[in-house]
């Protein structure tokens, strides 16, 4: 899928563009890349059943895993296990992006709660 194409949900701060879904991966996996403009805060602590795994593209991504976080910097990723809450966000002065991988499949079919949930939160630091 090429640079800045998807489906794209625009969140105020936040923007994600999903690669792969559901329907693409038979259910096993999604694939998207997260933005986030500078001093921004994520969805807030939250736990669902997928795994996650967050490789950071560009930027420093600050991740909440139960109530440790941790700064990672660009070619850091880390591991979420499903059921453990969770949080990002971007601290930094530079943009941050990042790409996760769930599995199984299914946490797209909520962004059409969450992106305009997100859109209607003020989400500067």
């Amino acid at each position: 899928v090429p640079h800045e194409q998807g489906r794209v949900y625009e969140m105020g701060r936040i923007r994600a563009i999903f690669k792969a879904d559901t329907d693409e991966t038979a259910g096993h996996y999604s694939v998207s890349e997260w933005w986030l403009e500078p001093h921004t805060r994520g969805p807030g602590v939250h736990a669902h059943a997928e795994d996650h795994v967050y490789y950071v593209i560009t930027g420093t991504l600050s991740v909440r895993v139960n109530d440790d976080w941790s700064d990672l910097a660009q070619g850091s990723y880390v591991v979420i296990p499903g059921g453990t809450p969770h949080d990002f966000q971007n601290q930094g002065s530079v943009p941050s992006g990042f790409i996760s991988f769930n599995s199984p499949g299914g946490f797209e079919t909520r962004m059409t709660s969450i992106a305009p949930a997100l859109a209607a939160t003020d989400l500067r630091l």
